[in-house]
Order: C-alpha cells, then sequence, then structure tokens
C-alpha cells in the first residue's frame, strides 16, 4: 500500500487514506488537517520564466535569468489590515505565478510554487509551464511513501486508529487548555463547528484541525490540489516521465503502536493556540496570499508572511517517542533526502526537469533549495 503524497489518492477514500498513514505510524494524527492541510497546501511558487504571456518552448528555455531575493520571513508582523470584512476571492482561469530555475552548466530544473489554500472557483492554467513541461525530459513527483501493509489489514487497524483522535484517559479540552485558550477556542468553534460536543474530547492538535478544515471550506478556499492533476495530463500528452521518489516503511506490529499512542500525551498545545491565533487574525490574509498565488503576484506573497502552522504542528508530532521507537522519528530527513536524490539525478541527466515544491519548502532555510545551493547549483528565485 503506498501514500501518494502529491495530491488526492485515487485508489481510496480520504479517511481509510489517513488512517492508514496512522497505521504506519507516520503519525496518528495524520487525520488532523492542520498538518495534512498545511503540508498540501501552502505549496510552492514559481519558474525563473517571464510572466505568462504568449510563452513558448524556445521562450521557456532562454528566459532571461532572475535574481535572487530574500524570501519573506514567516515571524515578521503582518502589515495593518484593511478595514474591510472579507477578502473579494478571483475566480475564473488563472496563470498562478513564475518559476524558480536551479540550474548546473546547461541543466536546468524548473520548479513551480503552489500555494494554499487558494481560492476555490478558479481554475489553474500556465501556458508557460506547458511550455517548460513539453520540453522537458522528466518530471519528479512529491515523495510517495510504501509500507508492508494490505488494505483489509489497514482496514483493521480503523478503530485503533479512531481510539489516537482522542485525549487519553477521557480527558476534554476544558480539562487540559488554559481558561483563556478555552474561551476562544470557543469562539471559533461556535463560528466554524456549532454544538459539536464529541470534538471537546479530542487532542488538541486534532480539534485544531478539524477546526482549521471547516474555517476553510465556509472561506470560499480549498486545499484541493489545482496543479498536479493539469501536470499530470501534460505530462501524458507529451509522453514525459514523471519520476516519483520512494520511501519505504517497514512498521512491526503497528497496532500495538497506535494502542499505546493512544495512551501517551503530546506536546500540541502550542499547535493548538497557533491555530486558533491564525483563525484570530489571518483569515483576510489568507484570502490575500491566495489571491495573490492566483494571479502570479509573487510581490504581494513576499510582503505578506504567513504563520507556519506546518511547523509549529508538525514538530508535536515528529517528536513523539512512539516514533522512536518505531523508527519513524527521521521521517521528514528521510523525504527530504530522497527528493534530493531524484533531482540531482534529474539534472545529471537532462537538458530540462520539472517539479513542484510548496514555497514554505522553497523558502525554507535549510530546504531542498538551500541544499542544492550549497551543492552548487545555481538557484534562481523569480522578480515577480
Amino acid at each position: 500500500m503506498s501514500l501518494d503524497t502529491s495530491g488526492p489518492n485515487a485508489t481510496m477514500s480520504s479517511l481509510i487514506r489517513f488512517l492508514t498513514v496512522m497505521a504506519l505510524g507516520v503519525t496518528a494524527l495524520a487525520c488532523s488537517a492542520v498538518i495534512h492541510a498545511q503540508a498540501q497546501a501552502e505549496s510552492s511558487p514559481p519558474i525563473a520564466v517571464p510572466a505568462d504571456t504568449a510563452a513558448s518552448p524556445e521562450s521557456a528555455a532562454t528566459a532571461p535569468p532572475t535574481t535572487d531575493v530574500p524570501a519573506a520571513n514567516p515571524a515578521a508582523p503582518l502589515p495593518a489590515r484593511p478595514d474591510v470584512i472579507d477578502n473579494v476571492l478571483v475566480s475564473g482561469e488563472q496563470p498562478g505565478p513564475s518559476l524558480w530555475k536551479v540550474s548546473k552548466d546547461d541543466h536546468v530544473l524548473w520548479i513551480l510554487g503552489t500555494w494554499g489554500p487558494l481560492p476555490k472557483r478558479i481554475t489553474w492554467r500556465s501556458r508557460t509551464v506547458a511550455a517548460v513541461i513539453e520540453q522537458s525530459q522528466e518530471i519528479i513527483s512529491e515523495v510517495n511513501v510504501e509500507a508492508d501493509i494490505g488494505f483489509f489489514k489497514a482496514l483493521t487497524l480503523i478503530p485503533a486508529a479512531l481510539a489516537v483522535r482522542k485525549n487519553p484517559d477521557g480527558a476534554t479540552l476544558a480539562e487540559l487548555l488554559p481558561p483563556d485558550l478555552h474561551a476562544r477556542w470557543l469562539v471559533q468553534k461556535e463560528k466554524y463547528l456549532g454544538r459539536d460536543k464529541g470534538i471537546e474530547r479530542f487532542r488538541p492538535i486534532v480539534a485544531a484541525g478539524e477546526l482549521f478544515s471547516k474555517a476553510i471550506a465556509k472561506s470560499g478556499l480549498t486545499y484541493d490540489d489545482m496543479v498536479w492533476p493539469t501536470v499530470r495530463k501534460l505530462a501524458k500528452q507529451n509522453k514525459i516521465k514523471i519520476t516519483t521518489p520512494t520511501i519505504e516503511l517497514n512498521i512491526e506490529k503497528p497496532r500495538a503502536a497506535l494502542k499505546k499512542m493512544a495512551k501517551i500525551p503530546l506536546e500540541d498545545l502550542k499547535c493548538f493556540e497557533a491555530t486558533i491565533t491564525r483563525l484570530e487574525t489571518d483569515m483576510y490574509y489568507m484570502s490575500a496570499r491566495a489571491n495573490a498565488w492566483a494571479v502570479g503576484d509573487l510581490q504581494t506573497l513576499r510582503n505578506l508572511p504567513y504563520p507556519d502552522l506546518f511547523m509549529t504542528c508538525g514538530s508535536a508530532v515528529f517528536q513523539a517517542p512512539i516514533l522512536e521507537n518505531v523508527g519513524l522519528q527521521d521521517l521528514p530527513d528521510r523525504f527530504l533526502g530522497a527528493w534530493l536524490d531524484a533531482a540531482e539525478k534529474a539534472l545529471a541527466q537532462n537538458a530540462s526537469t520539472f517539479a513542484v515544491l510548496s514555497i514554505p519548502e522553497l523558502n525554507a532555510k535549510d530546504g531542498r533549495l538551500e541544499r542544492l545551493r550549497a551543492k552548487g547549483y545555481k538557484v534562481e528565485v523569480p522578480l515577480e
């Protein structure tokens, strides 16, 4: 069984997919939208090619070089919010941003940066990306996780996986949260979840994920993948190979691991509070960033720093002692290594390669682009 991290799983429902991830021990909290949504959503930026005008394979290949531009600081304060209630979301066909460029000698890796959430009513169409894919020899997808666990065995793990969502010993959020934080939770819960009493027994990180997911659904935004379906279609039309880096997992006794995790508390209050704060302060800017990505306005994206929930909430999971016991505490590093190996191999073999990464990953201080830069590759950031 495999987990395709590049887009929705086409072989089973999302529920089974998340529970299977939990069963693998990647985290019993993968059902949390805070982790899943942030990982898929706050996706990647652009190509060092001119904006989407009348791009052609030739113009994409000979585009003028871009200049390195400092990335926005996720911790920087947001600018003063305009005195409006809602941000009007764009709709219809939109080009998205330009591309990042990684090169050595005459070999180039073009990277489309995606973002999330995005306006629900847009359709992504990029002639620049279509031209780059047409001239490329290979496309690199996100990393895939494969595990030696059958589909029906995964189904038997569902009860244990569901149990992990709840607090150990039946504790409620009111018992676990500081009074002021619980009061803030109740305000957002009433706004987006209504009178859902069952969620009060969920772990803070899971409850935060459910709340965040509902808030996005009601905001006119979506974390649905708008990029990869089109990329796959273009690859098929042009007979371009898609390479999927793969990590193999061998989890012994997944049921026992899940039962153990159900009894262990997590250090997830920071994740919970960060999620509440984002819903209180960032909904307007979330829409503004979504619009900016859709129309290819990278400067606005750079001027609107974002709260990095994925790092805050991901650390609560990947620092859990249970992951070390099952040999999964180094999973983020393995993801990074698998992708970098595929990228370097493609750069060595191909004149042109195409990939998709998230903007937070592209901006990460010790992320994939910085690792490639340290190995002598030239990294160019689009100016637009």
